[in-house]
């Protein structure tokens, strides 16, 4: 089966690392052009370190790119009370060797798509102000792209009561996308909070015998205690793992066709995601959006792939 080509744009975050490590592991099928930085959960260069942090862990061998360093007409919101100061607070890893390659991950996502043989998948799983900004810029690249698979919105929020924080921090880049004609596959919190990693699935994950395993479990101990504290969880849900899980394995998840509109003006409702699911605005559907996932299913893939790492040299 030919390797579906991926970029994956993140504000790593540890639901982002989780999901490059879904990615990038065996059990994978992606080819992984390049890892994009956005701002978002915390300043974009503190998401870069935290990419190039993951990369080598893992070994990983692409570019990272760092790309907006603020939203496209409003000011940053930063995310430290759940990410901690460094965006992936818990587990301590070394300084990067790796380094970041030259250039704007913007150029880099429009470069990689119009030299690419195939279709390209962008992957976004913060603020959507890169992936806006590639398809102002270039509006040729719409054609060659598969599916924009993000992570994002819901009926309700978790940032503000109608909005979750990757569509809040940049509405006006959301909109942008999800008018732009191109397949979109959102997970939004209707279906991400119905993978939180409980204490029960901490202490399985945890048995995983090998570096990778043991980031994840140290990544999702802060990031549980964290939700804990802030929403009364009884853990962390990994928001964003949901993207690169649906790649590898699609027939997790359950969608509804439905038309989705970006609110941009409202005092309270800005970044609001109005999920047509009814069907009684009579607008065309835009977005295919992901309701329920198998949730034993999930979990043993993500075994699977932590446990397909084995020891990394």
């Amino acid at each position: 089966m030919t390797a579906r080509k991926v970029i994956l744009d993140c504000d790593p975050g540890h639901d982002d690392a989780i999901s490059i490590i879904i990615a990038a592991s065996k059990m994978s099928n992606l080819e992984i052009l390049g890892i994009t930085t956005v701002a978002g959960n915390v300043e974009v260069q503190k998401n870069t370190t935290n990419a190039l942090k993951v990369k080598d862990l893992l070994g990983l061998d692409v570019p990272v790119v760092q790309g907006a360093e603020r939203p496209l007409v409003r000011k940053s919101e930063i995310a430290t009370e759940i990410h901690g100061d460094s965006g992936m607070d818990g587990p301590v890893l070394p300084n990067p060797k790796s380094r970041v390659d030259d250039g704007h991950a913007v150029d880099f996502i429009v470069e990689q798509i119009l030299q690419s043989e195939g279709k390209v998948t962008l992957v976004p799983t913060g603020p959507l102000t890169n992936i806006a900004l590639a398809l102002h810029k270039a509006p040729e690249i719409k054609h060659k792209i598969e599916e924009i698979v993000l992570m994002g919105g819901g009926t309700f929020g978790n940032w503000t009561p109608a909005a979750e924080f990757n569509i809040y921090v940049d509405a006006e880049a959301a909109k942008f996308v999800f008018e732009s004609g191109i397949h979109v596959t959102m997970f939004g919190l209707d279906v991400t909070h119905q993978v939180i990693a409980t204490k029960d699935i901490q202490q399985r994950l945890s048995k995983v015998d090998n570096r990778v395993g043991k980031f994840v479990s140290e990544l999702l101990v802060f990031f549980g205690d964290m939700y804990e504290d802030h929403f009364g969880f009884e853990g962390g849900p990994i928001h964003d793992a949901c993207t690169t899980m649906y790649l590898l394995k699609p027939e997790l998840f359950d969608f509804k066709h439905v038309h989705l509109a970006v609110e941009t003006k409202g005092e309270f409702t800005y970044g609001a995601t109005a999920v047509d699911l009814l069907g009684v605005t009579g607008r065309i559907p835009n977005t295919h959006f992901a309701y329920q996932v198998d949730q034993e299913a999930f979990w043993d893939l993500f075994e699977a792939v932590l446990e397909s790492y084995g020891e990394v040299a």
